[in-house]
Order: C-alpha cells, then structure tokens, then sequence
C-alpha cells in the first residue's frame, strides 16, 4: 500500500475543512467559516510547517462550492507553489456508481462514499450533515446509489425565521428536552427530532431495499450535535471527507488497484 504525503482540502458550502497527511495518516485538521477567509492563511501556515520536508507532497482539492473554490485554489498555490488537483477532474474517485446517466453528485458526497467503503468493505449508509443533509447508500460491492437530500439544521431554523412572521432567529443546538417550552426550544426540537427521525426512516428504507442492515457513517459540521449518541448511528468521523481525498490520491498511486 502506498503512503500519501498530501495537505487534503475540502470546500462546502459554508466551511472549508483542510487537513495535513503524512505517510497516508491524517496527522492535523482544522475547519473555518467560508466568509471568514483570514483563518484560511494561518491554517495553510500550519500545514507548510507539518508537510514543508515531505517528499512528493501533493495538494488534493475538492469543491461544492464554485464561488468560493477559485479564491482558495489562488492562495493555496501561492503558499505551496504547487499544481493543485483536482477530485474528479484530475483523480477519479474510487467509488462505483448507480446513478442516472444525467445525474451530477456532488464530490464530496462521492469521497465520503469511498472513504467509509474502503475501511468497512461493506453495506454502508453515510450521513453528511452541513448546510444540507445527505443520506446515502452504498451497497456491499462498493457502489454507490445515492440517496436523499434535505435542508439542514440552521438552513432549517433560518427558512422558519424568514418565511414565518413571528418565528425569531435561532442558532442550531440540542434541544433541552423533546417538549419546546418556548419558541426557540420547539424550533430546535423540530428540527433536531425531525431531522433524526427523517434519517431513521430512510436507512430502514434502505435496508428493506438492499435486504441488510447497513453500517450507519455521519459525518459534517452537524454530525456531532445531531447523531453523537443516536443508537441508529455506529460511528461519527468529522474528517471523512479528508479521508476521502486520501483514498483517492492512494489509489490513483496504486494505479488504481486495490
């Protein structure tokens, strides 16, 4: 197997998580807030000091958010003076797809697919909570189907807040308790239990269609508010989608074999 010296660099919506690789282990990660662009070049200093003596480093890119991604490509090769690649366009994910033919899926949802696959090797369900919450299915051959999208938590609680004339605006947290006793706690109650529940019916779904119960992934900025100590969720790994990056960079060492 091939070890990965690698900085990993993930672009959502809202957060851009980066994280340094040194002999293929994730060694140090960190995320920051998109609009908050001056923690991007202490966080790149950071990795140049973790990655600078590694030989063959290589800076990897994955992006769902075209408006933000151009700017951070602009300071990241400025920092390393490196090539930056590209997920997908320069190094194709190692998941195989079931999908529409016109089907466009976002990378990240791929590299968390092949992230939790290459370490379970089995029927998987992975759950990414950010800005949207997706739940997706990948079967025991490693193929991924897709899944459901839906509004995640804050984008929720910001749509009641603006659409509903007397609904405050509210920052997502854990609810007290599953009874709101005011406005603010029922509006965190419905989207924490209502997001938790819509998450349950679908990997029974999943696992009515599929004829086995899947190993249940959660990852994303939410992953650990919503789903922590839910007892449908086996493992929640903030860095899945870095870990994705590396996988994908491995096997495309590897050439592509396993």
């Amino acid at each position: 197997m091939v070890d990965v010296n690698m900085l990993a660099v993930s672009v959502g919506n809202s957060r851009t998580r980066m994280g340094a690789f040194v002999d293929g282990k994730l060694i140090e990660s960190t995320t920051y807030l998109n609009q908050r662009g001056g923690k991007l070049g202490h966080a790149m200093e950071q990795a140049f000091q973790l990655l600078h003596n590694c030989e063959d480093m290589v800076v990897l890119m994955s992006s769902v958010n075209g408006h933000d991604a151009d700017a951070i490509e602009n300071q990241l090769s400025q920092q390393f003076g490196h090539v930056i690649k590209h997920a997908e366009r320069d190094l194709t994910i190692p998941i195989g797809r079931q999908l529409d033919p016109e089907a466009i899926v976002g990378e990240d949802r791929l590299l968390n697919a092949a992230a939790a696959y290459d370490v379970l090797r089995q029927a998987c369900v992975v759950i990414d909570a950010g800005t949207a919450i997706t739940v997706d299915f990948v079967d025991g051959a490693g193929t991924f189907h897709g899944g459901a999208i839906a509004a995640g938590a804050q984008l929720m609680l910001d749509s009641l807040h603006r659409e509903a004339w007397l609904l405050p605006e509210v920052e997502f947290d854990r609810p007290v308790e599953c009874i709101g006793h005011n406005t603010t706690e029922a509006m965190r109650a419905g989207v924490f239990h209502g997001l938790r529940g819509m998450v349950r019916e679908l990997v029974e779904h999943y696992a009515e269609k599929s004829g086995t119960f899947p190993t249940v992934i959660a990852t994303g900025g939410d992953a650990a508010l919503l789903f922590r100590d839910y007892d449908l969720v086996d493992r929640v790994v903030s860095d899945l989608t870095l870990m994705g990056l590396a996988v994908t960079l491995r096997v495309a060492m590897e050439g592509g074999s396993d």
